[in-house]
């Protein structure tokens, strides 16, 4: 194995690496409002569309 090939190779593992650090990260940003999101699903199919009509103690604080 040539040293040209070992650099190309590690060039393209940590280009890999890079990639899959910066879809990691934006999976993470995104998790609090999938998190939210998925909250509001439940709650809606548990009281209906109409709902109680109330905020939740979570809709207060945020």
């Amino acid at each position: 194995m040539s040293w040209d090939a070992v650099a190309l190779f590690l060039l393209a593992l940590f280009g890999c690496v890079t990639l899959v650090l910066a879809q990691v990260g934006d999976v993470l940003d995104r998790l609090p409002r999938l998190i939210r999101a998925w909250r509001e699903v439940r709650r809606e199919l548990r009281e209906g569309p109409g709902g109680s009509g109330t905020q939740s103690e979570e809709q207060v604080n945020d």
